[in-house]
């Protein structure tokens, strides 16, 4: 069975899919407030922009979670955020841009980093991205709708480490995932491997993102 999502899907409609999880998560976020949790690694400050030509991902989950982390002056907060994950994924034509405001003399400095445009993709395995906002053709194969978190066995499983997310709340797996011409804002990637094939990396002022 495939299942194809055309035209973009911000955040405001992609979490229309993902709000039972996010509900699921209010209550950790009162605790992680309350500093009774903690989370596996703070984020920064600073979310980051992601574009690829094509994502192809084997073992694919997705479900709700809180990131714990800082404002870009130090105050701590938290993000409600869609962690897709994928056992193996190989991805063509990836750009990552993060732009950091306000350096004395220099101004905004922007970061972009470049990869796997040329024969060779990135390649990563057990892949966790934690989105704020996605945009993007999709299309799952043998997808599964409304699983609970910890049961969403085609993926590589919860992050896990103190993760910020619900194992009984609302999930999404199937055994392939395709999305192309992604542009997406996210907190946080991790991954077991990632392998930069022509990585390429500039520092230029002003703001110069991905998208």
């Amino acid at each position: 069975m495939e299942s194809q999502v055309r035209g973009g899907t911000r955040w405001k409609r992609f979490a229309v899919v993902m709000v039972p999880s996010v509900a699921a998560t209010a209550c950790i976020g009162v605790a992680l407030a309350q500093g009774a949790l903690a989370a596996s690694f703070s984020v920064s400050g600073q979310s980051f922009k992601v574009t690829t030509k094509e994502l192809v991902g084997e073992g694919f989950s997705q479900y709700g979670a809180i990131d714990e982390g800082y404002t870009a002056d130090g105050k701590k907060t938290a993000h409600p955020v869609a962690v897709s994950a994928f056992k193996s994924a190989t991805i063509k034509s990836l750009c990552q841009s993060v732009v950091t405001p306000n350096i004395p003399v220099f101004g905004n400095v922007s970061l972009i980093l470049r990869a796997g445009d040329g024969a060779q993709p990135v390649e990563a395995k057990n892949l966790y991205i934690d989105v704020a906002e996605l945009n993007a053709d999709a299309t799952f194969t043998n997808i599964d709708i409304g699983v609970a978190a910890k049961d969403a066995t085609k993926g590589p499983g919860m992050k896990g480490g103190g993760e910020q997310a619900n194992p009984f709340g609302f999930a999404q797996q199937a055994e392939k995932a395709v999305l192309k011409d992604v542009k997406q804002t996210a907190w946080a990637t991790t991954a077991g491997t990632f392998k930069l094939s022509g990585l390429k990396m500039s520092l230029s002022t002003g703001v110069k993102e991905c998208y």
